[in-house]
């Protein structure tokens, strides 16, 4: 309430005072600041990026209410009881409270006794509601998961068209933040739009998730899989989701007969078998939650440690949006796609029963290709996620599945020219299917009915089956030999890459993948196994998640660095005054009582190599800041990569974030003045949007390093 709350002088006091961190992410301190200068904001940030913070902080310095239009009760649960934790005083008005309670939180929020109240937007639809709301002084009006505003989003939802709505009938018109994880252009401008924004400033942080490891596995028995990967990784908690009820069902019971800690989660189960089972995910009590893709959205659990899709979702928002729940804690996380043929089967079946007009659904059916593309390219799969979103990505990111495959190159130039040849035959006129099984060979009684058994290329390449033959058509329409055109029944044509390689001017290379590899862990792991018992223990005692305690990350740094002290422990981040006054000692205790049983010596464990003290010094969640560490040692962008284990773009990109950041970088040392009067030049002919016009027409030896590190130099980045 009122009397536990004192209002912090600036961002940083605040961040640290309440969450326990020193620095801000990466758009972070933008976004406050723009909303705190009273414009409306709108902020495009990776899931686990920290959205949250960038209006509960806000709301801790503004006066009067911020209101959080918040899509799912989980959501609203997990936010406040975590805000509760920190001394903050806010609630939540949703269908899971009595009218009575809802009266009473009210009446409280009229005496200005909160300072954050989530409310679902269904809410906003209510009359009373909306004239209740009129009368209370809100500052600022922060709408999350804002995509949803849009028809053209993946999750559309008629509700928040109400909001605009809201600010129009206010005595006074707040300050208006919109924030999404995954949004092309067509959806931010739709957000813009909807929500009636001010000329407002927008925010694009990245679309990169630098943690988290994406891979694609084809051809392998699904279930087989999920057995064999839960198998081998320990107690770590995940995520499985599947397309429909009844798959979430067959994989649920499998789990269970095998023995795993797992729950279901679908729209078949009752209100109350969903919260008990969700509850127990987030208590930990369960290790796997098996789920079509109504679970997830708000669910505020940091220590996924991985995302399995037994699936193909339906486009690449929702997958990232999924797949973004992993790794929130900015730990490492795999996010692995089971690919199957049956698996475009079953989205177009869900497109084709939908009730979205014809446009929606051509729309629709465009983003399934562009998924279908993602399952079947040997490219790598974060520069595509990236592009997909419109994100400059200059090489590969050596961190996901295609990456890291060492397998040697196989020329399947011959196999290509065949596929290809028959494609062109057929007339450009038909699907996947079809063409695979003139090229197999097929008695399919449409390929008679057709003649196409007369062709040249049929039964060419029988030694395939069908799901092969189908699979390389598919990988060729990611790499753009072949173009798939749109529809509920597509056709396959030539791509624009297919001529070089039917003239015999281009070879097609292709690898086959192998497993990822695990990187070693830097935490003293019966130390980690100690503080998670502990972790577990307080919050069974106080009912809440043991995230809210303390995150897997900050957990992790303490059995890295060993804090036995108060000025130890505030280092750490994620403690501050507010968790330390609550835990902190009780944490020491165990850890000082570990290194005497153990023999450690505090001090020298936090210090015996550059890469732990870099992770000492900055957090195992900033993997940027520890980049920064070892680069104030004066170590080399090269060297720095050996040292941690990391590709060189990845060094530099860190480089280049802390300098947005205000670190003391000195660029002079990557360029001559004569290159950095060039990429001037460049940028006074080609703008600063987009870095590839610049490129273009610079010197081959100006890499995009150099490029970028101009820019942040001078203030254009």
């Amino acid at each position: 309430m009122k009397g536990t709350y004192s209002m912090p002088q600036n961002e940083l006091e605040t961040l640290h005072q309440y969450f326990g961190y020193t620095s801000f992410r990466r758009g972070q301190e933008e976004i406050i600041r723009s909303i705190l200068e009273g414009r409306d904001t709108v902020g495009i940030m990776p899931t686990g990026g920290g959205k949250s913070l960038c209006y509960q902080i806000p709301a801790l310095m503004l006066p009067g209410v911020t209101l959080v239009i918040s899509p799912l009760i989980s959501l609203m649960k997990d936010q406040v009881d975590s805000l509760s934790q920190l001394k903050v005083p806010s609630a939540y008005i949703n269908s899971s409270l009595g009218w009575s309670d809802i009266e009473y939180t009210l009446y409280l929020a009229s005496k200005g006794e909160f300072k954050l109240i989530y409310i679902a937007p269904e809410r906003l639809e209510s009359e009373s509601f909306m004239s209740v709301l009129k009368g209370m002084n809100i500052s600022l009006l922060a709408v999350d998961e804002a995509h949803c505003v849009s028809q053209w989003g993946h999750d559309f939802r008629p509700s928040y068209l109400s909001i605009a709505k809201l600010t129009e009938r206010m005595n006074s018109r707040p300050v208006i933040a919109a924030f999404t994880a995954t949004a092309t252009e067509q959806v931010k401008q739709d957000i813009i739009d909807q929500l009636w924004l001010c000329d407002p400033n927008t925010y694009v942080t990245g679309f990169n998730r630098e943690n988290l490891f994406f891979s694609v596995v084809r051809g392998e028995d699904k279930l087989q899989y999920i057995t064999d990967y839960l198998n081998s990784c320990g107690e770590q908690p995940g995520i499985i989701y599947a397309a429909t009820r009844k798959e979430v069902d067959k994989i649920f019971e499998l789990l269970c007969k095998k023995g795993f800690k797992a729950g279901k989660y679908h729209a078949g189960l009752s209100d109350s078998e969903r919260s008990r089972t969700q509850n127990a995910f987030s208590y930990d009590e369960i290790r796997v939650m098996v789920a079509t893709n109504a679970f997830g959205m708000g669910i505020d659990k940091s220590n996924v440690r991985f995302v399995i899709h037994f699936n193909m979702p339906k486009n690449m928002e929702a997958y990232y949006q999924e797949a973004g729940r992993a790794g929130r804690d900015g730990d490492r996380a795999e996010c692995i796609l089971l690919y199957g043929p049956s698996d475009i089967h079953i989205q177009k079946f869900l497109i084709e029963q939908g009730t979205q007009s014809p446009e929606r659904k051509a729309a629709e059916y465009s983003k399934l290709q562009d998924m279908a593309d993602y399952c079947h390219t040997s490219v790598c799969l974060r520069k595509y996620i990236l592009e997909y979103f419109g994100e400059e990505a200059d090489n590969e990111c050596g961190n996901c599945g295609n990456c890291t495959d060492e397998s040697e190159l196989s020329d399947i130039t011959t196999e290509v020219q065949k596929i290809l040849s028959c494609v062109k035959r057929m007339g450009e006129q038909y699907g996947a299917n079809l063409t695979a099984n003139v090229l197999k060979g097929s008695s399919n009684k449409k390929v008679f009915q057709l003649g196409f058994e007369k062709l040249s290329t049929y039964g060419i390449m029988r030694e395939y089956t069908l799901n092969e033959l189908v699979g390389l058509i598919n990988l060729l329409a990611a790499e753009e030999y072949l173009y798939v055109a749109e529809g509920a029944y597509p056709v396959v044509r030539l791509g624009r890459r297919a001529l070089p390689v039917l003239k015999g001017q281009e070879r097609v290379m292709r690898k086959l993948r192998r497993k990822a590899k695990q990187e070693p862990q830097t935490a003293d792991r019966e130390l980690f196994e100690l503080l998670k018992a502990l972790r577990k223990q307080i919050a069974y005692e106080q009912s809440v998640p043991p995230y809210v305690i303390f995150n897997d990350s900050t957990l992790r740094e303490m059995s890295t660095v060993y804090p036995v002290d108060y000025s130890s422990m505030m280092r750490i981040n994620g403690v501050g005054q507010s968790r330390f006054e609550k835990y902190g000692n009780q944490f020491i205790e165990a850890i000082a009582g570990f290194c005497a049983q153990k023999g450690i010596s505090p001090a020298a464990a936090a210090v015996s190599d550059p890469v732990r003290r870099a992770s000492a010094a900055t957090g195992t969640a900033a993997s940027h800041l520890q980049t920064y560490e070892l680069y104030s040692q004066g170590k080399s962008p090269e060297e720095i990569a050996q040292l941690r284990e990391l590709t060189l773009k990845t060094v530099e990109d860190h480089i280049i974030q802390c300098g947005n950041e205000g670190k003391t970088i000195e660029w002079d040392k990557f360029f001559t003045c004569e290159q950095e009067a060039l990429v001037l030049d460049a940028v006074r002919q080609a703008g600063v949007q987009r870095l590839r016009p610049i490129k273009d027409v610079l010197p081959y030896d100006i890499s995009y390093f150099i490029i970028k590190s101009v820019l942040c130099k001078n203030r254009l980045l």
